[in-house]
C-alpha cells in the first residue's frame, strides 16, 4: 500500500469515475486504473463496484475511505511538522454563531498558543459541518444542540466517533410584534399559541427543531429564512419567531419586538470533534480555549 495509491483512491471516490480522477490528477486513466488495482491487490478485496455509470465503493471500500483520509492527513501533518511549518487548526461554525461566539475562542487560542494558525469555516448547514468533522476536513465545529449526546436536538449525526463539550447555554426567545394578542399574557403554554404562524427557516435549522420540540403541531409553519429574516418578519406582524435571545436583544430593548411569556428551553453552544483525533497538534488547546 503506497501513499500515491491512497491519493488516487481518494480522487476516484471524490470524482466518481476513473476518467475524471485522471483529469484531476493529471494522469492517464490507465495509470489510475492500475493504481486502484494495485491497492486492491495489496488489501486482498475489491474496493469498488465498477459499472458504465462510474465507480461505487464496496463495503470494504467504505472502510478504506476512512483509513485513507486519516493516513493522508497524518502524512501531511508529519511533513509540515518536520518542515517547521506553523500548524493549522480548522474550525467550523454555524453562521448563526460565527460572529458572536467564535471571536472569543480565537482570542483565547491566540493567547494560549501564539504559533497556532486557525482557519474558520462558517456554514449555514449543520450537516455539512458535522460531515466535515467526521471526514477529517475540520478538526472541530461549533454548533447548537441539546440533550446528552450529539444530535439530541433531533438530527442524525454522521457515523463517526464524535465527542462533544457544551460551552455555554444559548437561551431562546419567542418573539412577536408589539400589540400581539399574547403580548403581556403571563405563563403561556403551547396550546395558547394554537393557530399562530411560526416563522421558520428549513427543517434542518436548529430553531425549527427547537420549535418542533416545544410547540409540536400547535402552530402553523411559515417559511421565512434566516434568523435575521424571521426576526424582521415578526417585527412586521407576519408571525411569531423562536430565535436565540442574543440575536434580538437590541430589538427587544428598543421595543420593536416583544418577548412572549412562554418558557422556551434553551440550546447549548456545543463543540464537536472526533474522539480519535484528540492527539492532533492544537486540538487540545482549542478545547481548553473554548471553555476558558
Amino acid at each position: 500500500m503506497e501513499f500515491r495509491q491512497l491519493r488516487t483512491f481518494e480522487a476516484v471516490v471524490g470524482h466518481g469515475t476513473v476518467t475524471d480522477a485522471a483529469n484531476a490528477l493529471d494522469l492517464a486513466p490507465s495509470s489510475v486504473s492500475e493504481q486502484i488495482r494495485a491497492l486492491e491487490r495489496s488489501v486482498g478485496v475489491p474496493l469498488f463496484d465498477r459499472s458504465p455509470h462510474g465507480m461505487r465503493l464496496t463495503a470494504a471500500g467504505e472502510r478504506m475511505h476512512g483509513w485513507a483520509g486519516r493516513l493522508l492527513r497524518q502524512a501531511e501533518q508529519a511533513r509540515a511538522e518536520v518542515a517547521g511549518e506553523r500548524p493549522v487548526l480548522r474550525l467550523g461554525a454555524l453562521e448563526t454563531i460565527a460572529a458572536t461566539h467564535v471571536p472569543g475562542v480565537l482570542a483565547r487560542l491566540a493567547e494560549r498558543r501564539p504559533g497556532l494558525r486557525v482557519e474558520v469555516r462558517s456554514d449555514a448547514a449543520r450537516d455539512q459541518l458535522l460531515g466535515a468533522v467526521a471526514a477529517g476536513d475540520l478538526e472541530a465545529a461549533l454548533l447548537l444542540d441539546a440533550g446528552d449526546g450529539v444530535g439530541g436536538l433531533g438530527f442524525t449525526p454522521p457515523p463517526a466517533p464524535l465527542d462533544h463539550l457544551d460551552l455555554e447555554p444559548v437561551p431562546l426567545a419567542l418573539v412577536a410584534a408589539p400589540g400581539h394578542r399574547l403580548d403581556g399574557v403571563p405563563g403561556l403554554a403551547p396550546d395558547d399559541l394554537r393557530g399562530e404562524k411560526l416563522l421558520v427557516n428549513v427543517p434542518a435549522c436548529s430553531f425549527w427543531l427547537a420549535g418542533e420540540r416545544l410547540l409540536g403541531s400547535a402552530v402553523e409553519r411559515v417559511r421565512a429564512g434566516s434568523v435575521t429574516v424571521m426576526s424582521a418578519w415578526a417585527e412586521r406582524g407576519l408571525g411569531i419567531a423562536l430565535v436565540p435571545e442574543f440575536s434580538v436583544r437590541d430589538r427587544l430593548d428598543a421595543g420593536t419586538l416583544v418577548r412572549l411569556a412562554l418558557d422556551a428551553p434553551g440550546l447549548s453552544l456545543r463543540l464537536v470533534w472526533r474522539a480519535d483525533r484528540e492527539a492532533l497538534p492544537g486540538l487540545r488547546e482549542m478545547l481548553y480555549a473554548a471553555v476558558a
